[in-house]
């Protein structure tokens, strides 16, 4: 099973979106949320509140 590339959420099979840039890396994501936050925004994950890569204390409080 893939994990979302940015918030780290599990995809079951034949849920999600695949994104393939053209240098060959591929991003999962699990929502279109996640999606605008990587690649439009630009967000880290860390940054932001609601990853799980926030709860496990990336960012300074």
């Amino acid at each position: 099973m893939a994990r979302c590339t940015f918030c780290k959420h599990i995809l079951e099979h034949g849920t999600g979106t695949m994104y393939v840039k053209t240098d060959g890396t591929v991003f999962h994501f699990c929502s279109m949320k996640c999606e605008k936050n990587q690649l439009k925004l630009g967000r880290v994950p860390r940054y932001t509140r609601w990853t799980k890569s926030f709860e496990k204390g990336g960012a300074k409080k």
